[in-house]
């Protein structure tokens, strides 16, 4: 079993910022894409930023500017810098990554999704 964990949601007033992180384990021999999404209810999930296993990062232009993905290759470990947040950026927001647990098998796998709101 592998799994993800995301954490570093909360409230937070406009202009504010949160850390979100991500960890995965379980039966894993290679983690390749890692990347954030976030949704709002009732609305299709959206992708916030995507950073691959050789380090190439990509930004919706959602939030482009106020977010900075990282990833830690040693312990499958990822975070998401937001600032500047604004009200519209109150979403669940979920860690998502593609997680070979062995090299013949490959699974895309969920957090269970961290709360984000932002508000006076």
């Amino acid at each position: 079993q592998v799994q993800l964990v995301d954490s570093g949601g909360g409230l937070v007033q406009p202009g504010g910022s949160l850390r979100l992180s991500c960890v995965a384990s379980g039966n894993i021999w290679l983690v390749y894409d890692m990347a954030w999404y976030r949704q709002v209810l009732g609305n299709p999930r959206e992708l916030v930023a995507q950073i691959s296993r050789h380090g190439t990062i990509k930004y919706a232009d959602t939030m482009k500017g106020r977010v900075t993905i990282s990833r830690d290759f040693s312990n499958d470990t990822m975070w998401l810098q937001m600032n500047n947040l604004e009200p519209e950026d109150t979403a669940v927001y979920y860690c998502n990554a593609d997680i070979w647990p062995n090299a013949d098998t490959r699974r895309e796998v969920w957090g269970q999704g961290t709360q984000v709101t932002v508000s006076s």
